[in-house]
Order: C-alpha cells, then sequence, then structure tokens
C-alpha cells in the first residue's frame, strides 16, 4: 500500500471553468452518485499506487483526499437536501471498513446526515457473499450495492469476451436474489455491448430495484458506437425495474457542453421516461471536466422546457424514491 497521494489533507478539484447561468434557482436537488475518500484512513489502490486505464482517462488530478467539506465546498451555489454515495473501488479485501467510515460520516453532526444513503461493494460470485451483506447491513444508511460489470471490457478498442463478466457467473447470478431479501437495489454498470445479457439479468429478478449507471456509458462517440448505445439503451427501457442516472458524461466528453451533452441526454429521457431518470453529478471524478454548479445548470439548460413536475423528478423526487431517502 502507499500513501503518495495522502500528504494533502483535502483538495478542490481542478475543473473547466463554464460560468453557466443560472438556471435552477432554488430548485430541490438529490445527487444519487458520489464520491468521498480519505486516503489517510482507507485504502483505494486506483488512487495511492500505479495508475490502471479507467473510463475516465487520466485521473491524476483526484489522486487526493475528497472529504466531506470538499463536497460540501462544490455543492455550495446549490440546493442539494439529499445524496447517496457509490461506492468508490475501496480495497475489495475488505469492502466493510469503506460502508462503516461512511456511516461515521454520516452521524456526525455536523454532517446533516450525508451520505443519506450508500451503495456498497460486494463480489457477488463469492461463497460469503450472504455474510459480507449483511455485515454491510450494520450502517442503517446502506441501500444498494454496485458491482461494476464492465471492467474486463475496460478496452473498449479491444474488449475481452463477455464470458469473463460475472454476467455470466452462476453464483453471482444467483447471489442477485441475495439483494431481493434484504430489499437493496443493484447498482447496474454496463457497456452497452453487455446490454442484452444485462436483460436477462432485469428480466430474471423483476423484483430487484436495478439502477442504471452513468447514462449507460456512450463511450463510442462514431456513429456507430452511438447507434449500439441506442440499441443497447432501448432493450434495457423494456425492464420496468431500471431506473437510469444521467451522470458520467464528462468522462466521455472531456470537453463538454450543454449542446454536446443534450442529444444524449434527452435520448435517454426519451427512451425510459423522465419518471425513470435522474441526475447525478459523478463527483469528483467529473469534477475534473467542470464544477458541480455548471454541470448542474447545464441539466437545468437542456431541460428548461420541460413541466415542473418533471424537473422536480428529474432533479430529487426520482432519486429519492429509487433509492429511499
Amino acid at each position: 500500500m502507499s500513501s503518495t497521494a495522502s500528504s494533502s489533507p483535502t483538495s478542490t478539484i481542478p475543473a473547466l471553468q463554464r460560468s453557466l447561468p443560472d438556471t435552477l434557482g432554488d430548485l430541490e436537488i438529490t445527487d444519487p452518485h458520489h464520491h468521498l475518500w480519505d486516503l489517510s484512513a482507507n485504502y483505494y489502490p486506483w488512487l495511492t499506487d500505479r495508475i490502471t486505464p479507467r473510463v475516465c482517462g487520466e485521473y491524476g488530478a483526484i489522486r487526493r483526499n475528497y472529504l466531506l467539506e470538499d463536497f460540501r465546498r462544490d455543492t455550495a451555489p446549490l440546493n442539494v437536501v439529499r445524496t447517496i454515495h457509490v461506492q468508490a473501488e475501496h480495497d475489495r479485501g475488505d469492502p466493510v471498513r469503506e460502508t462503516r467510515w461512511l456511516q461515521q460520516v454520516a452521524d456526525r453532526l455536523e454532517s446533516d446526515g450525508v451520505p443519506h444513503g450508500i451503495v456498497a461493494y460486494a463480489d457477488l460470485s463469492r461463497d460469503d457473499a450472504a455474510a459480507v451483506l449483511d455485515a454491510h447491513a450494520q450502517a442503517p444508511n446502506l441501500r444498494g450495492i454496485r458491482q461494476m460489470l464492465h471492467e474486463s471490457l475496460i478496452d473498449t478498442q479491444h474488449p475481452s469476451s463477455p464470458s469473463s463478466t460475472p454476467l455470466e457467473h452462476p453464483t453471482w447470478w444467483r447471489n442477485i436474489g441475495l439483494l431481493r431479501k434484504r430489499g437493496l437495489s443493484f447498482d447496474l454498470q454496463v457497456y452497452p455491448q453487455q446490454m442484452a445479457r444485462a436483460l436477462d439479468l432485469l428480466r430474471a429478478y423483476p423484483d430487484v430495484q436495478f439502477v442504471l449507471c452513468h447514462t449507460g456509458q456512450p463511450v463510442r462517440r462514431d456513429p456507430e458506437g452511438l447507434e449500439d448505445w441506442r440499441r443497447g439503451m432501448r432493450l434495457l427501457a423494456q425492464a420496468p425495474n431500471l431506473a437510469v442516472k444521467i451522470s458520467g458524461l464528462g468522462m466521455f466528453d472531456r470537453a463538454w457542453t450543454v449542446e454536446s451533452l443534450r442529444p444524449i441526454l434527452l435520448e435517454t429521457i426519451d427512451t425510459f421516461g423522465a419518471g425513470r431518470c435522474c441526475f447525478a453529478s459523478n463527483f469528483p471524478v467529473d469534477g475534473m471536466m467542470a464544477t458541480y454548479a455548471d454541470l448542474w445548470r447545464a441539466y437545468g439548460a437542456i431541460t428548461a422546457a420541460f413541466s415542473p413536475g418533471e424537473r422536480a423528478g428529474l432533479f430529487s423526487a426520482n432519486a429519492r424514491r429509487v433509492y429511499r431517502v
């Protein structure tokens, strides 16, 4: 374990300043996808050890602490009322440590409950998955599990066989049922080429709430890649037990503008319906590409013509319903 990135106690992540006009006012925001990390207290190999290939590209700027006070500084211009922390690839040998730490953060008087919900990590292909879930469940704020299913396909130009992913692991598939018994959701993170198989999973567990991460990860922006993404999203939309987090778009469009985000954002809402979508920040990762306020103001600009009810759902109510906060 290296401690190279833990010497700076707090940080402000550099971001492209777009200075977008305020399109939100005091609109209530629930952020259902953000991260916190204390590199001096916990072990995140990707943030402290060698750089590894990731969807977000070069990420040296975030290899430092990102604590509640940093998140609060980023969110200060907006009316953020609830948040969901999604597991940040803590040491997989001890995933419960991250959950325990997050609950301690939330329980501090000055935290006002942030994060109000926790989506933890568990390897559902393991025989001891039930015990790990029960250990996570000692945290009252636990709401779900994320185990990223796209990792063996991280090189999108030369993807490995889909059979090497957890989606084809019989124990993993069976252990999704453990979530149903515990009332937990599953954050689904896949690439478009995995979506047909993911639909089989959604149909096999119709009473588990699934949440698609990062807008279905439209990594390839050429016409063929975007059509693959559209085709996969249309397939997934057939499953009523799937919601979508519109987030992470900066990872695939690092110099984004409101106009470059608009088509993918609107296509996603059109495919799933406004009632099944929610906006999220993916901070601090997307903080390498924009300020927190600019990201949410971009969402506001793109949905300016939506009804008040639709906007209330997209910005807060849908996420609060899905994650029960």
